[in-house]
């Protein structure tokens, strides 16, 4: 019996571990089936269009700023702001599909990462040209897993107490 949400067991078969799902993605991207393409499609066209959605916003954000007539220094203040945020959104985004993230530091950069989310949208779109965004990742870990629980139950041949001696 399968989850229909995710593609995984109800149950592991085996006791073995089971892979953990991403978001979008469930876990087709074990195998690459149940539509896995089909989602990183869907996934890059989405992620895509939230980012130009969202520059449409900002631009009009810009033009009220400019409407406002607060002087050359705001509008260039924000434009700069927007600029390094999503910057350092992309590059923490990007980092984020190779390797886990300290939880406090995270939380330390949430506000940042929303004010450069433009940066994480397109980091998003990038990534799922390629794979499922996170992928890597997550199969080293469920590879690894895998191989731990492959070892761990796997069982000796013979008796060591009739094991001859060596000489």
């Amino acid at each position: 019996m399968n989850d229909d949400q995710n593609g995984t067991p109800d149950r592991p078969t085996d006791g073995g571990p089971r892979p953990e799902p991403l978001r979008f993605f469930g876990t087709t991207w074990v195998g690459h089936d149940d539509g896995y393409t089909a989602r990183r499609i869907a996934v890059s066209v989405g992620s895509l269009a939230t980012a130009v959605a969202a520059c449409l916003v900002l631009r009009f954000a810009y033009e009220g700023i400019q409407l406002a007539d607060t002087g050359s220094f705001v509008p260039l203040l924000v434009v700069v702001m927007f600029a390094v945020c999503s910057s350092l959104a992309f590059r923490h985004t990007w980092e984020g599909f190779t390797k886990r993230h300290d939880p406090d530091r995270q939380s330390t950069l949430r506000g940042l990462l929303t004010i450069g989310f433009i940066g994480s949208l397109l980091a998003y779109f990038v990534r799922s040209l390629t794979e499922a965004p996170g992928e890597k990742l997550h199969r080293e870990e469920y590879e690894a897993a895998l191989q731990h629980h492959a070892k761990r139950t796997s069982r000796r041949t013979g008796n060591p107490a009739k094991r001859r001696r060596r000489a």
